[in-house]
């Protein structure tokens, strides 16, 4: 049968059924394939925005990290400022006590100093 033809031709229709099965599986892979390289291409958009927003969220990070130090030294600032004038209070506050000690102090004394001046006069206003 090889000798008629026989033999070459099922081996070529065999091929040509194969072609034809493959030329179909391509065909059914085109759409597949497009949509691998849409979903590809959205994915490589998606991870490039992903990571402008890390940039930005890292510089944001930076920045706030700045001005949390920034409040920091101000609080500590602050912190010695209230201790300094609460110091300063007490110290005032002592030296007005004092003051007022030695002034009520002086008006007892300025008192008892007149009461003791009219008693005499008026003692002896009496007795003359």
């Amino acid at each position: 049968m090889t000798q008629n033809g026989w033999e070459p031709r099922k081996r070529l229709d065999r091929l040509e059924t194969i072609l034809t099965t493959h030329a179909e599986m391509l065909n059914q892979l085109a759409p597949l394939m497009t949509q691998v390289a849409q979903i590809a291409t959205s994915t490589s958009e998606t991870v490039a925005w992903h990571d402008e927003t890390l940039i930005r969220i890292e510089e944001q990070t930076r920045q706030n990290s700045e001005a949390i130090g920034r409040l920091e030294q101000r609080m500590d600032q602050l912190a010695a400022l209230v201790t300094t004038s609460t110091t300063e209070t007490i110290r005032l506050i002592a030296n007005n006590s004092r003051q007022i000690a030695e002034n009520n102090q002086r008006i007892e004394q300025f008192c008892n100093t007149c009461f003791a001046s009219r008693a005499i006069v008026i003692v002896g206003v009496r007795g003359d």
